[in-house]
């Protein structure tokens, strides 16, 4: 059945690369996320893909696709839904909001309010929503793809840790290429993520994830997953380390990457790969530190190089 992960992955980013040009490692990450039922937090300036990437991860699974356009007048109700009242039944009718969606947008997500992003935060974590006393499950797949800009500041709410924690990964796609930028040019508008088939469908990527979960891990290379994320809280530079969350997001995303590879087993080259994109977003690194030019991707890569690697793990 590896197989099938592989070959839904592979369907996966050759039709979102369509129009996502030169970001082959991005894509495949996004698919990572979606085989994990896991968030992105994309991080970058304006115009470089994150709403494209988005949309064709939506259009590709055949799945719902809703934006959330994040300002300071968003309402929490604006996020999950709201109940109105039926004149023909004298009775209140729940409508959904935008987060019951396979993959929720949310653009420029810090420039909402504290109190409607903590609207997400039940949903990014148990895919339910709970409003008028009633809980109402997400449909799945359930993935929050969020943007924020790191320059522009004004104007905006910081993302609190717990929030933060709900990421499976952060993600900066960067600007493109020379080469990709020129066919940019030359290929215009003729292809964009609306008109993209979907390659897959959402039944596809259900049995994906459940495929996925159940790659094994020796117990040398979990135990490798637990020192890495443990080191990050007794590094000096860093206030706020990985929590229990994020070694197990790091474990998860590992399987996830290794039967894409099409094995049935994790390596400790795949929780290296995986370990910056998963832990760096969610540590808290001191004023000091930063002052000194250390951020928490370096952090991250320092203590990958310092925890000892498993010496040719045996297969589980």
């Amino acid at each position: 059945m590896l197989a099938a992960v592989g070959s839904v992955a592979e369907r996966l980013s050759r039709n979102i690369e369509r129009v996502l040009v030169g970001k082959h490692s991005t894509v495949q990450l996004a698919i990572v996320a979606l085989l994990c039922e896991g968030h992105l937090l994309l991080e970058d300036v304006p115009g470089i893909g994150k709403t494209t990437l988005a949309r064709a991860v939506a259009q590709s699974i055949g799945g719902t696709f809703r934006r959330l356009q994040c300002t300071p007048d968003l309402l929490p109700s604006d996020v999950t839904g709201v109940s109105v009242f039926d004149q023909r039944t004298a009775d209140f009718i729940f409508r959904p909001g935008p987060i019951f969606a396979n993959v929720l947008l949310a653009d420029e997500i810090n420039r909402a309010t504290p109190r409607t992003q903590s609207a997400v935060l039940e949903a990014m974590q148990e895919a339910q929503v709970s409003a008028d006393g009633v809980t109402r499950p997400l449909p799945r797949p359930f993935v929050v793809l969020a943007t924020q800009n790191p320059v522009e500041l004004e104007g905006t709410f910081p993302l609190p840790e717990a929030q933060l924690d709900r990421f499976l990964m952060r993600l900066s796609l960067g600007y493109p290429s020379e080469a990709d930028e020129e066919a940019l040019i030359a290929r215009g508008a003729a292809q964009s993520a609306q008109a993209l088939a979907p390659v897959v469908s959402t039944e596809d990527v259900l049995l994906a994830v459940g495929e996925s979960s159940r790659v094994r891990a020796h117990e040398d290379v979990q135990r490798y997953v637990v020192r890495v994320a443990r080191a990050t809280r007794s590094d000096p530079d860093v206030r706020l380390g990985a929590s229990p969350r994020a070694t197990l997001a790091l474990h998860r995303a590992s399987q996830a990457w290794a039967a894409i590879q099409g094995r049935d087993f994790v390596v400790p080259d795949d929780v290296k790969y995986l370990a910056a994109p998963v832990l760096a977003h969610r540590l808290m690194v001191s004023l000091e530190a930063r002052l000194r030019g250390r951020d928490a991707t370096t952090i991250v890569q320092s203590i990958l190089d310092s925890v000892p690697v498993p010496v040719e793990p045996n297969r589980p």
